[in-house]
């Protein structure tokens, strides 16, 4: 009989996908509704929160919001519209962390993903997800020797991050400050995280 996990599943595990980015390499087209096997990004990334087990799913939107609203099918998420979404990641990051706390949906973590990295999938998020042990917890994806996405907030910890998630950086300086109560994940095995972020990067997507 399995022991460990009883009192902290993935269940605890809300989702929180970064979706705002303008696309501003890629001629202003939003990575939200980049196709990608027939259907927008983001909602491959969804799938892959779902699959994972996080449950609930919410999703920062912010270039062409109103687009990836008609145009994507996220039943069951929660959307939240960043004005501020130019600013860069801090701004997103700060505003779904906010809608989290806001909806008191007893989360204990918050695990992060980023819309334009189809390379991670499920398996990443799981591994990543299996790592919470408490609301104070602090977990990332590693590859090789770079730290990546998912990255796993405890819920303890939502208010520090978001103060320190400033520019483009979302939560790297939090992290890097407390870098040694980080618990590292090697997903290098099950996940590529590479970014869509020229043209050039488009070849990645079917």
């Amino acid at each position: 009989m399995p022991t460990g996990h009883t009192s902290h599943n993935k269940a605890q595990v809300a989702g929180l996908l970064l979706a705002g980015g303008g696309g501003r390499r890629l001629g202003g087209r939003p990575k939200a509704l980049l196709p990608h096997r027939g259907r927008p990004l983001v909602e491959h990334a969804v799938r892959a929160l779902r699959e994972g087990g996080c449950e609930p799913v919410h999703i920062v939107l912010g270039a062409a919001a109103e687009a990836v609203r008609a145009k994507a099918e996220l039943p069951g998420c929660t959307l939240i519209d960043n004005p501020d979404w130019a600013e860069g990641m801090g701004s997103s990051l700060r505003a779904g962390l906010a809608s989290l706390a806001d909806t008191r949906a007893g989360a204990g973590a918050a695990l992060v993903m980023l819309v334009d990295q189809p390379g991670i999938g499920a398996a990443a998020v799981a591994r990543v997800a299996a790592a919470y042990d408490g609301p104070s917890c602090l977990a990332s994806a590693v590859y090789g020797e770079r730290r990546g996405h998912p990255v796993l907030f405890g819920a303890e910890r939502w208010a520090e991050v978001a103060a320190s998630a400033v520019g483009d950086r979302g939560a790297r300086a939090y992290l890097k400050e407390h870098q040694s109560e980080v618990t590292l994940v090697d997903c290098s095995d099950i996940a590529r995280p590479d970014d869509i972020d020229t043209p050039e990067d488009l070849k990645r997507l079917e």
